[in-house]
């Protein structure tokens, strides 16, 4: 249908896009928000992980992979990815989406919402960050923080080996907790005034156990997943004509740029139950 003239796709369901798996923790919660809608999940797992590549390439590889979601009727897109978020979705908002065959469409991250909440979460407006190199350097969250909450401080801490210790499997082993500790450590040796830590990937959620028994007790840990849920249900309440452009079938479908017998063994440890992925070639 069209509105003034613009070309309007109809009703269809959510997109959530990520570099993999680490989306799949966001989809769980959005689901449990929002059940009755449609989503439609791709992972880029061919080319993941994003979190060392560069601006360019990350904003390329996001943008096909939102292009690829429009073109199966997707008129919302998550990224569920926080560097996709950092290094990509400014220039997607800005850039691509006015013009699109259907400017209407949106594109939404995941860091300005865990951004948001940060002012509710600390007293001391100290906050630490573990994310990848890739979001670390994009300083993402630091800019949102400081543009949200002026006077706060920021301490990111890049942890590099936190990502392949999970999609290999060894999130309960000892590697892992060597790891979780040493950068844990780090980051409140670097500040001991930090009362809030953002886990500002989606794959961390997997390793909170380790992470909240790591931490000082009084430290508040904040997973994204909750975070960004919420921030969808008040965005379609204030947005109407957007909740409207939503199918409402209660279903998900996954795609993959990679192996989906790989992907479907994977995407348990994130979901919690099986799943039945198709490719996607972008």
């Amino acid at each position: 249908m069209s509105n003034n003239g613009l070309q309007i796709s109809p009703a269809g369901p959510v997109g959530i896009f990520d570099s993999g798996f680490g989306g799949l923790t966001v989809l769980k919660e959005i689901r449990h928000r929002l059940p009755d809608l449609d989503y439609l999940y791709l992972g880029d797992n061919a080319r993941a992980p994003y979190g060392t590549r560069s601006f360019d390439l990350v904003y390329r590889f996001t943008l096909e992979g939102v292009n690829y979601l429009f073109d199966r009727g997707c008129p919302l897109v998550i990224l569920a990815c926080n560097t996709a978020s950092a290094k990509a979705l400014r220039t997607i908002q800005q850039n691509d989406l006015p013009r699109s065959a259907d400017p209407t469409r949106r594109v939404l991250g995941v860091i300005r919402p865990t951004a948001e909440f940060v002012g509710q979460a600390s007293k001391t407006g100290h906050v630490g960050i573990f994310a990848t190199p890739g979001t670390i350097a994009s300083q993402s969250y630091d800019i949102e923080i400081s543009n949200l909450h002026p006077g706060f401080i920021t301490r990111g801490k890049a942890c590099p080996m936190w990502v392949p210790l999970i999609e290999n499997g060894e999130a309960s082993g000892p590697g892992a907790d060597y790891f979780v500790n040493r950068d844990v450590n780090a980051l409140i040796d670097s500040d001991p005034l930090i009362d809030t830590v953002i886990l500002g990937c989606t794959h961390y959620p997997i390793l909170a156990e380790k992470i909240r028994r790591a931490l000082p007790d009084h430290i508040t840990m904040l997973s994204q997943g909750a975070i960004v849920a919420a921030s969808l249900a008040d965005y379609l309440r204030r947005h109407p004509e957007m909740d409207c452009r939503l199918s409402r079938g209660g279903t998900a479908r996954f795609f993959t740029t990679e192996d989906p017998t790989r992907f479907d063994t994977l995407a348990t440890i994130f979901t919690g139950h099986p799943v039945t992925a198709e490719r996607a070639v972008l």
